[in-house]
């Protein structure tokens, strides 16, 4: 398990990787709809949406000569929408104070 989110922390700690990500969350998108949108060419878009694939965090599927990507691994949601909440009220208190918190 702790091998499975190293592998995915890893994959998501790259910015290009992780715009695609965040790209991909509401629906699968083509690799054309991909590449304009996180600024980076085909060529380099391909290059990273194959190591998202390869770490089993997207997949892909093929329709004609377009090859279309989403999210395969579902804890990818969970992880951002935990690491963007700023307002850090998605864990409870007692999970990250410390003995000098008042109950």
């Amino acid at each position: 398990m702790a091998d499975e989110t190293l592998k995915i922390m890893k994959a998501l700690s790259n910015d290009t990787r992780l715009r695609i990500v965040r790209f991909l969350l509401k629906k699968e998108k083509c690799v054309c709809e991909i590449f304009p949108h996180i600024k980076r060419t085909q060529s380099t878009t391909s290059i990273q949406l194959g190591k998202l694939e390869k770490s089993g965090i997207l997949k892909s599927r093929r329709e004609g000569k377009k090859i279309f990507y989403s999210i395969r691994d579902l804890r990818v949601y969970d992880m951002l929408e935990f690491l963007d909440n700023k307002k850090g009220k998605i864990l409870k208190k007692e999970y990250y104070c410390t003995d000098t918190c008042k109950k």
